[in-house]
């Protein structure tokens, strides 16, 4: 099954291929950018529904993801789950509720997101639902591009598609080195 639902992203051309810089700064030679995929309402119904399996038994009152990548994949997974859907969004850089959303204490909450390669969001998510006095019951995620070292806190980590994408530190970069420019792709980049 992995290999169908990475099938997916390849052929909707999420699975990229390049010179990226990404997030944390580190430099790859692919980068899996999941709006691709996301853009096509069915194929975005059917991997939400297989993570929402994963979790069907955590009792989640609430799905929760990080804006932008996350509201998608929240939305998707909280309608299979049949549960209440929020996001979180960075207000002048800062991971926050706005919108007039609410978490109540002792809420179950899911949190989800697109792609993890450091999980960096996904921990200022976490923090917020319990900042709320919320309890979150699990994170999912469609790529863990982590290789196994996104640590929530032993919250139970589900994933629909592990990719080992080698990234480079900029300065002992062979792409660097080739003379390929680099963009940033996804949300917080200019590039594509």
């Amino acid at each position: 099954m992995n290999e169908d639902i990475l099938n997916v992203f390849t052929d909707t051309g999420a699975l990229l291929n390049g010179h990226f810089l990404l997030t944390s700064g580190k430099h790859s030679a692919q980068y899996m950018q999941c709006a691709q995929v996301l853009q096509y309402p069915d194929k975005a119904a059917f991997l939400c529904a297989l993570l929402a399996e994963k979790f069907a038994g955590a009792g989640a009152e609430t799905v929760i993801g990080p804006a932008m990548g996350g509201i998608i994949v929240a939305h998707e997974v909280g309608k299979a789950l049949g549960t209440r859907v929020i996001f979180t969004e960075r207000q002048n850089g800062e991971m926050c509720l706005r919108r007039g959303f609410e978490l109540r204490p002792g809420e179950k909450v899911l949190v989800v997101e697109d792609v993890i390669t450091t999980g960096g969001s996904v921990r200022e998510v976490i923090e917020i639902v319990r900042k709320c006095g919320a309890v979150p019951v699990g994170v999912g995620v469609l790529v863990d591009r982590s290789g196994g070292k996104a640590d929530f806190g032993g919250l139970p980590l589900q994933s629909l598609v592990q990719l080992q994408i080698e990234t480079f530190e900029p300065d002992n970069c062979p792409l660097c080195g080739r003379g390929i420019p680099a963009i940033k792709p996804g949300s917080r980049g200019s590039g594509k």
